[in-house]
């Protein structure tokens, strides 16, 4: 069938299936054809290794595209097998053309399979301030030519590999952030190209990093360890088929008197190129000055193969402006607010110069406004030795930043002279959003930005002031939106598992308030509404975006514990009878600076909400799963029952008149059919006595939206967001802002940054805005569990004459576009093969079902019509 194409396998979640910990990992694949209504009926998946022969699924008649079941030998260790498909359609006696083939690589998957030690390098002094880079090294003799090398490592610290002078690979910030005690991830690179027969070496740079540096928001080090260490094993295999194994042991030496003399995350590097040592990682470098290596203590048992991407570089912006500031300092503008790091071009200057450049996301009046840094300095400074010029960037460091403060530049700072390496993991793309209003596709682009600048190993509440945390909270509200831009099935997988192991190990069932957990709040954890609820969100929402089941029975024992945590706080009558502190709908806009969780609806209103939801979610993955889920719908039902007691009264009026208390009840299901039109029309009413500003915080904004739409407000839903004055998701796009700010009025009309203590101007979860623009502006939502069908619905509404949402499904690309050309609406869709749409046209016709390929359709509505604000919110000129 020369129409249809089959695209390489995917194995499980990984971008590049080299050094997986998955014995027998499934498989999906995409079929590209442009034949309509396209469905496959079989398959066949060939596996073929290095020696022996292929085997063959066989004709398998079977729809299943998407992590189907690896049922051939299951891999060993190190094991290489060569992975295609070829499918039959329904319509065709013939198969296609085989995919190309995939290589699929085993990591190490036993204790048994790791010889190499922990070595740690003597450092200057107890863990009391950034220590200077370690460099470790040691050199071998291969007495036969190479035909393979792989080299497996990790630390305790973050590090970067050497082999004969070369880096190895392109990770940054290995080996990341993971709950070292429970699970330690561990890296393999191929790297039969550096290494030869003969004199060899190897080296390791080694910094502190989140191990033992300096962590969160209360100045204290080595959360983890006041020792850094490296553990490396580098195997060899030979035409004769014998293998060389060169391990970290007490052979090494060690120094901290290199170049690098001050590391930390949030305080940026010191290079001194005066303390080069060149050569340092080649055979027969001098390292008879250096000192010999501690042997310290890893279990191998808590070594983890990834399953996610790791951290890169993964874009270089170009200063757009440089300038002075009213007090006469030489800023740079990159144009913006981005996460990584700057690299210097360094000009030849004195021997002894001091290039110094300060980060910070925001000019206030003119000058870097680095207060809400806090205790984060975010400076790298450069030493010049008086050579030539020469290229570096920080290395074991990354800075939240759009603009740069630089002095002691020698001779006159040209733009070429520096460029920002945007750092973060390296997530795939997979979804798209446009439309007719720039500052609304800008709103959108700042939530991708603010994506990418907290997606850095772990889902970070903020990547620039002492704290870049894990916080459950943020990441829970945000999945949808997330799970829709990029694919984030295996950075979260890791991440969840994390979480798992800290709630059910350490926190008996409490889910910690950001993950990994280190002690830093003054007050003990607990059973956080929100916060620990992501323990039930997330994985029910990768499951509903990716399909994978896996997802759920893994994190399956978190779910149902993180359930049984809740209700005890809530007490036999699920009232929350110790009251106490809780974040509640944290940074609601009615919040004073000083107290961002003074919200308008009480903590125990949200909490009871949330039980319902996420009870009632936990039963129904159970029943996803073939599990007994009763008590977890009989508990659902009676925090339904509560909920309606408590705070509804007979018609739907909410106790509390607030966006968020008639949001989460709409949107949860907490209501009768009776209750909810009333609740829908006094949410608008709300809404509009707001004047269209929001009027809640992380856990009502995501909602308010999808609550005015489906209470058929869709009208007041749009006034909101296109609200451009304080506060409203365009305020800030109007003050030109280039990421989602933390407060609504992080920075004020008049250019001063917001007083409180807490402010950051890259910090996505109010960005979660954005799976609403995506699912109900464009109009493209997963109907089924991994997009096998999907719901093609746009809504049409004031201001707005078109949108567009791309998504890379499972089964390939999705797409809808729209126009309004007075009553008319135009659409068009995108159905991948293998999948099928129901459209829901804007004039409310009945739902249409189609088949794959492209379609379009028009239909007339009324003209938008805007909802007229309150009289008493008018301007004279209105």
């Amino acid at each position: 069938m020369s129409d249809l194409t089959i695209l390489p396998v995917t194995v499980e979640h990984h971008r590049e299936p080299f050094g997986i910990g998955e014995r027998a990992p499934r498989l999906s694949w995409v079929s590209r054809t442009d034949l309509p209504d396209w469905r496959q009926a079989a398959y066949e998946v060939e596996i073929d290794p290095e020696d022996g022969e292929a085997w063959s699924s066989g004709r398998v008649d079977s729809p299943e595209s998407v992590l189907v079941a690896w049922d051939g030998p299951a891999l060993t260790s190190r094991e290489r097998r060569t992975v295609r498909v070829r499918v039959w359609g329904e319509r065709a006696a013939e198969p296609s053309a085989w995919s190309e083939d995939v290589v699929v690589e085993a990591g190490l998957f036993g204790p048994s399979d790791w010889s190499a030690r922990l070595v740690q390098p003597v450092l200057p002094g107890p863990a009391e301030h950034d220590e200077p880079v370690a460099l470790l090294r040691r050199e071998f003799v291969l007495h036969q030519p190479v035909v393979r090398a792989r080299l497996y490592a990790t630390a305790h610290g973050l590090y970067e590999a050497e082999l004969n002078g070369a880096v190895v690979g392109d990770h940054v910030l290995a080996p990341g952030w993971t709950s070292y005690s429970h699970r330690l991830r561990y890296q393999a690179f191929d790297v039969t190209g550096l290494i030869t027969e003969g004199a060899n070496a190897v080296g390791v740079r080694l910094a502190d990093g989140w191990y033992r540096g300096y962590l969160g928001f209360t100045g204290a080090r080595a959360r983890y360890g006041d020792r850094t260490g490296v553990f490396l094993q580098l195997e060899v295999d030979h035409p004769d088929g014998s293998r060389t194994v060169v391990v970290s042991d007490a052979a090494w030496r060690a120094t901290v008197t290199g170049p690098v003399t001050r590391a930390g995350i949030y305080s940026g590097e010191t290079v001194d190129f005066r303390r080069e040592l060149p050569g340092w990682s080649t055979a027969g470098f001098d390292d008879a000055a250096w000192t010999p290596v501690d042997r310290g203590s890893l279990d191998v048992a808590t070594l983890v193969a990834p399953t996610g991407p790791p951290v890169r570089r993964t874009q270089l912006v170009p200063v757009q402006a440089i300038s002075a500031s009213p007090s006469g300092k030489t800023l740079l503008d990159f144009g913006q607010n981005l996460v990584g790091r700057i690299r210097f071009r360094v000009p030849e200057g004195p021997a002894g110069t001091e290039i110094t450049v300060r980060h910070a996301e925001v000019l206030e009046h003119g000058e870097l406004g680095t207060r809400p840094l806090r205790r984060a300095r975010q400076t790298d400074v450069v030493v010049l030795d008086g050579n030539g010029p020469r290229t570096w960037e920080p290395t074991f460091t990354f800075h939240g930043f759009r603009y740069a403060e630089v002095t002691g530049w020698p001779g006159e700072l040209s733009p070429d002279d520096l460029e920002a390496v945007v750092v973060h993991s390296d997530l795939r793309r997979t979804g798209t959003f446009t439309c007719s209003d720039p500052e609304v596709e800008r709103l959108h682009e700042n939530v991708v930005w603010s994506m990418r600048g907290n997606f850095v190993d772990i889902p970070t509440d903020c990547p620039q002031r002492d704290e870049r945390l894990g916080w459950t909270g943020d990441a829970q509200v945000f999945a949808p939106t997330a799970a829709f831009l990029h694919d984030t099935s295996g950075m979260l997988r890791s991440w969840l598992a994390d979480l798992g192991v800290e709630q059910l190990e350490e926190h008996g069932g409490i889910v910690p308030m950001y993950v990994p957990f280190v002690e830093l709040l003054p007050f003990p954890q607990q059973a956080e509404v929100g916060w620990g609820d992501a323990a039930v969100v997330i994985p029910w929402v990768l499951y509903q975006r990716s399909g994978d089941v896996q997802v759920l029975t893994d994190q399956w024992e978190s779910m149902t514990s993180w359930i049984d945590a809740f209700a005890a706080r809530a007490g036999t009558e699920l009232d929350f009878p110790e009251g106490g502190f809780s974040f509640g709908d944290w940074l609601d806009t009615a919040a004073p600076p000083d107290d961002p969780a003074a919200a308008r609806t009480p903590w125990q209103c949200v909490a009871t909400a949330y039980l319902a939801r996420s009870a009632r979610t936990v039963a129904q993955v159970a029943e996803v799963l073939g599990r007994d889920g009763s008590r977890f719908a009989a508990l659902g039902k009676r925090a339904v029952a509560r909920f309606r007691a408590e705070y509804v009264t007979a018609n739907g009026r909410l106790a509390y008149p607030s966006q968020t208390a008639y949001a989460l009840a709409l949107e949860f299901d907490l209501l009768t059919d009776g209750q909810r039109e009333h609740a829908g029309r006094l949410l608008a009413a709300q809404v509009t006595a707001d004047d269209f500003h929001i009027a809640s915080g992380f856990l009502g904004t995501p909602l308010v939206c999808d609550a005015l739409t489906s209470a058929g407000e869709l009208p007041t839903a749009y006034e909101l967001l296109l609200q451009r004055e304080h506060p409203s998701w365009l305020y800030p796009v109007t003050m030109g802002a280039t990421t989602i700010w933390e407060r609504w009025d992080s920075m004020l009309p008049d250019g001063t940054i917001n007083p409180g203590d807490m402010t950051s101007f890259n910090h996505y979860a109010f960005g979660a805005v954005a799976d609403w623009l995506q699912r109900t502006v464009a109009g493209l939502a997963a109907s089924a569990p991994g997009y096998r069908k999907l719901r093609i619905a746009p809504r049409p509404g004031p201001r707005l004459t078109s949108a567009a949402a791309t998504h890379e499904t499972p089964y390939g690309p999705a797409e809808v576009s729209w126009t309004l050309d007075g009553t008319t609406v135009g659409l068009d869709v995108t159905v991948p093969p293998n999948t099928t749409a129901e459209v829901s046209l804007p004039d409310g016709s009945a739902l249409v079902e189609i088949g794959s390929g492209r379609r379009s359709f028009s239909c007339e509505i009324p003209e938008p019509k805007r909802v007229e604000k309150p009289m008493a919110s008018r301007t004279p000129e209105e």
